[in-house]
């Protein structure tokens, strides 16, 4: 019988991220970091379908006196937040395998969801309720989800362009470049999508004329590159606190 310990043993083992040290400040945050990744793209995943529309203190060419952009643009923001930091501080392999495994995870969200809608609900109030609440149309399921794989990716793919050419200096170029650069990608894609391609090819709803998809699009995207240059403080915050 070996007398190797591993992660089968009663005790809990001497392997993983937290065997030398309960609090070891790298792992704690790379759980952290992946726990936000996740909640926040389960939560924009589920609050996607509700528009909403923020005034303007001045009215915008093409974009009017409000934007217009779905319920989910904060939570998916943060998406963008975590995974920069989690990019800074592990390295892209790393990050691209959280990206890519969060991307089936959400098939496992719409999963739970759509199996808990087909339950007969005991008050059919209650059910039809939740069903127009948390019901996900097919057009923002396919726009949202086609949006995500390719902006999360090129994500990745521009920070460590970057990195590799500035080392551990200039994090705000590529925090601000690639999460700009990747919101234009998932906000062309989502709104294409699920607001044109898919009614037209699916029949799900009538597709947007074009200067709506436009003013839609370009609301979109200025709220999103306003977050990206505002976060940028945390994500200096965040890394700094675990090189320490």
């Amino acid at each position: 019988m070996s007398s190797r310990t591993d992660g089968r043993a009663g005790t809990g083992g001497t392997r993983g991220p937290f065997a030398a040290d309960p609090l070891d400040r790298s792992a704690v945050a790379a759980v952290g970091l992946i726990t936000l990744f996740v909640v926040a793209l389960a939560t924009a995943q589920l609050t996607a379908a509700k528009v909403i529309a923020l005034p303007l203190p001045v009215a915008l060419p093409v974009v009017g006196p409000e934007i217009t952009l779905p319920g989910a643009a904060l939570a998916y923001a943060l998406t963008f937040l975590a995974s920069d930091c989690y990019a800074e501080l592990y390295g892209r392999r790393a990050t691209q395998v959280v990206v890519n495994v969060a991307f089936l995870a959400n098939f496992l969200v719409l999963a739970l969801v759509w199996s808990t809608l087909a339950a007969p609900g005991v008050n059919p109030e209650v059910a039809a309720a939740f069903e127009t609440a948390l019901g996900p149309a097919a057009n923002v399921v396919a726009g949202s989800l086609l949006a995500y794989v390719v902006s999360q990716n090129w994500d990745v793919f521009v920070f460590h362009a970057i990195r590799d050419r500035t080392g551990r200096s200039m994090l705000w170029l590529r925090n601000v470049a690639s999460t700009a650069s990747s919101q234009a990608i998932d906000t062309a894609i989502f709104v294409g999508v699920a607001f044109y391609l898919a009614p037209t090819l699916l029949g799900v709803g009538s597709p947007l004329p074009g200067s709506v998809l436009l003013a839609l699009g370009l609301g979109q995207y200025l709220l999103k590159l306003a977050i990206a240059v505002l976060d940028t403080p945390i994500v200096y915050l965040v890394v700094g606190a675990v090189r320490e």
